[in-house]
C-alpha cells in the first residue's frame, strides 16, 4: 500500500470533505502531507489524526486566493519536507452564503463572481505557479486539480462556480501541455454529487433526491471515492495519464437527459 513512499504532497482545502479524505489517503500510501486550509483548527486536527495513525503531516493556514499565502505554503513545504512531488488543488469557495448568491447571469453579483474566480480558478493557477519550479527540481511531479461536473455542462444556477470549474479544465490542459516534457503531469477530477458537509449545507432534500435520480449508481459519491482517484493520479501507476479531465461522478454526465424520468429505480 505504500506506493507514495518518499513523496511529499500538498492538499489544499484539506480540513474537511474531499480534501480531508485525500490527505488521509495520500498519507496512508506513504506520502508526507501538508494539510493546507483557511480553517486553521480543522487543518491542525487533520494533521494530528494523520500523525496519530503513523503518518507525517503538517498543518498550514492558507488563503489560496492570495499569492503571498501560496508562496509561503510552498516555502514551508520545502523547508520542512525538503521538496514537493504532489499538489492536490482542492480548495474551493463553497460556503452557503456565497453559493446562495451565485445565481443566473442577469442577477449575478459581480463581487460573488470575482470572489469565486479568485479562489476556485486563480487559487489553482497560483498553486501551480509556485509548486512547479520545485517539482522540476525533483525531476517532475503530479498536479491533481479539483474540477466538477458543473464545469462540464450548464445549469440553472451557480453560474460563477460552474464557469470557474470550466476554467480549471482549461488550465489543467495548459499546464499539462506546457510542462509535460519536463516531467510534470497535470490532471483534473470532475466529481458528481459527493456527500460532503458543503454539499449537504447547500442543497435541499428535494435537490438531493434529484441528484440521486440522475446518478447511475445506487448512491451518491463519498469523499473516499474521490480520494482514491487522487491517490491513483498521484502515483506512478498513472505515469501515462496527463491533461485529462476525469469524471468520477457515478455516471452523472454520461447518460441521456431522459434517463431519470424513465428509470423506475432512479429515485430509490
Amino acid at each position: 500500500m505504500a506506493k507514495l513512499d518518499g513523496k511529499v504532497a500538498i492538499v489544499t482545502g484539506a480540513a474537511s470533505g474531499i480534501g480531508l479524505a485525500a490527505a488521509k489517503t495520500l498519507a496512508h500510501h506513504g506520502a508526507k502531507i501538508i494539510v493546507a486550509d483557511l480553517n486553521t483548527q480543522g487543518a491542525e486536527q487533520v494533521a494530528a489524526d494523520i500523525c496519530a495513525s503513523g503518518g507525517t503531516a503538517l498543518a498550514v493556514t492558507v488563503d489560496v486566493s492570495q499569492e503571498p499565502a501560496i508562496e509561503a505554503m510552498v516555502a514551508i513545504t520545502i523547508e520542512n519536507f525538503g521538496g514537493l512531488d504532489i499538489l492536490h488543488n482542492n480548495a474551493a469557495l463553497v460556503s452557503p452564503e456565497v453559493m446562495s448568491k451565485d445565481v443566473d447571469i442577469v442577477n449575478m453579483d459581480v463581487d460573488i463572481w470575482d470572489q469565486t474566480m479568485a479562489v476556485n480558478l486563480r487559487g489553482i493557477m497560483l498553486g501551480c505557479k509556485h509548486a512547479i519550479p520545485h517539482m522540476l527540481e525533483r525531476g517532475g511531479g503530479s498536479i491533481i486539480n479539483m474540477s466538477s461536473a458543473s464545469g462540464l455542462g450548464g445549469d440553472i444556477a451557480r453560474a460563477a462556480y460552474g464557469t470557474s470549474k470550466a476554467g480549471v479544465n482549461g488550465l489543467t490542459q495548459y499546464v499539462a501541455t506546457m510542462y509535460g516534457k519536463q516531467g510534470i503531469r497535470c490532471n483534473a477530477i470532475a466529481p458528481g454529487a459527493i456527500e460532503t458537509p458543503s454539499l449537504l449545507n447547500n442543497i435541499s432534500a428535494q435537490q438531493r433526491q434529484a441528484y440521486t435520480a440522475h446518478h447511475l449508481t445506487p448512491r451518491l459519491g463519498l469523499p473516499d471515492d474521490i480520494a482514491s482517484a487522487v491517490a491513483f493520479l498521484a502515483s506512478d501507476e498513472s505515469l501515462f495519464i496527463t491533461g485529462q479531465i476525469i469524471s468520477v461522478d457515478g455516471g452523472l454526465m454520461s447518460h441521456h437527459p431522459s434517463f431519470a424520468e424513465f428509470s423506475v429505480d432512479s429515485t430509490d
